[in-house]
């Protein structure tokens, strides 16, 4: 039987945490002008009509863009005299649009033109108006109303990005998290993967799982350093790379140093290393050769123990490069015993007496749970436990791969035909 990995849990398709939301923005706030206009005559009318309209506390004026520009302060709305020393028309909008992208631009100007003004909204500006035909109720309607419909389009691009960042996220996770090419009926495969409180972003823990013709069973898990897009890349590299070599036939020793040769050459920094543990099941099931690039032991699990196995513990990939000296251990497994692989997310956590849970804490959980003979429970009771103990403070990602045969199933038969 083969599990659906869990999906670490996605940003929220809503209003992500930190955005502009423009109906909680009280319209009374008081904003933030500028004024970019050339004539002395014309900025004091502006000045008296934005005093009427009750928005003149946060005023600024400017005579040109390269003055506006030098400005300390990021204005909410842009009041734009198309004709100005240094710049003129839609030119100048364009530059002030550049200048601030998330400020309301109103066009302030002395012509009155109907190409002009549809140019001009077209281009991006909230609203045109005309000089000597407003008065200050007009002038601090347009100016609110400009801020909150630009505070709008902001939030969408927001919204869209976040989207877009969370399909990514969504690409990168599957890449994470494959379907185990895996064809024993025997099997049990049960796998988690819970990202870290939080973060919206990746981390780089990976596994996999495959099967020779001769059944054989190969599997995987690694952690990447650090969380985010980069590490994810790379623990999905390492991840398809891992899957091409076992397939290919390349041993295991081997591997490591081809996966080392991968991680140096796409990692974006050279402090970028990666641990990782892979496992060779023989067919009959009896015996597992493990390799260690500063992994976490496997855990082999029976009812009422769950005993680190003995591996030769060897440095993680990228560490220090092209000097690991990757050895295989040779393991026996009763019958019926299980194989827990995971990352060191699980033990990273705080227990109830504030202390971190740590390696050892975390077997005697495993321990105490190993009655719990149904993979997935004894999955998410481990999880709950962790969970429990840590009081929402655990920031590391966490996998989990749990193997299973049940005590007198059949052994895989030795061959290509099933």
């Amino acid at each position: 039987m083969i599990s659906d990995a869990d999906l670490p849990t996605m940003p929220p398709t809503g209003m992500p945490s930190g955005l502009a939301n423009p109906a909680s923005s009280p319209t009374t706030a008081e904003p933030a002008v500028l004024l970019i206009e050339d004539d002395p005559g014309d900025a004091l009318l502006t000045r008296e009509l934005l005093s009427d309209s009750g928005i003149s506390n946060r005023f600024t004026q400017a005579s040109s863009l390269k003055e506006a520009a030098a400005a300390p302060t990021t204005p909410d709305c842009v009041l734009l005299d198309l004709h100005l020393p240094d710049c003129q028309g839609l030119e100048a909008l364009g530059r002030v649009l550049h200048r601030w992208p998330d400020a309301a631009v109103v066009v302030l100007t002395g012509l009155d033109d109907a190409a002009t003004r549809t140019a001009a909204v077209a281009a991006g500006a909230q609203d045109y108006l005309v000089k000597g035909h407003i008065d200050g109720a007009l002038l601090g309607r347009t100016i609110q109303y400009a801020i909150q419909r630009r505070r709008a389009v902001v939030t969408e691009r927001q919204l869209r990005d976040s989207r877009m960042q969370a399909s990514e996220n969504t690409r990168l996770q599957r890449g994470l998290l494959p379907t185990p090419l895996v064809t024993d009926p025997a099997l049990a495969v049960v796998s988690r993967y819970v990202p870290g409180r939080g973060r919206s972003l990746l981390g780089g823990d990976f596994f996999d799982l495959v099967q020779d013709e001769d059944h054989t069973l190969h599997a995987v898990i690694g952690d990447v350093c650090g969380n985010g897009p980069d590490e994810a890349a790379i623990g999905v590299g390492l991840r398809v790379g891992w899957r091409t070599l076992t397939l290919a036939g390349v041993e295991k020793a081997a591997r490591m140093r081809l996966l080392e040769q991968v991680l140096v050459a796409e990692r974006p920094r050279e402090s970028m290393f990666a641990t990782a543990c892979t496992i060779r099941v023989v067919p009959d099931r009896s015996q597992v050769i493990i390799v260690s690039a500063g992994h976490p032991a496997p855990l082999v699990i029976t009812p009422g123990s769950a005993d680190p196995a003995p591996i030769r513990h060897h440095l993680g990939l990228g560490m220090f490069p092209g000097r690991g000296r990757w050895q295989e251990s040779v393991v026996t497994l009763p019958a019926g015993a299980g194989l827990l692989l995971y990352t060191d997310g699980v033990y990273e956590g705080f227990s109830e007496d504030g202390t971190r849970l740590g390696e050892e804490r975390f077997i005697e959980l495993a321990a105490t749970l190993s009655t719990v003979t149904e993979p997935g429970d004894f999955l998410t009771a481990l999880l709950d436990k962790i969970r429990r103990s840590d009081d929402g403070r655990h920031s590391d990602d966490t996998a989990l791969l749990y193997l299973t045969w049940p005590a007198g199933a059949d052994a895989a038969p030795i061959g290509p035909d099933r």
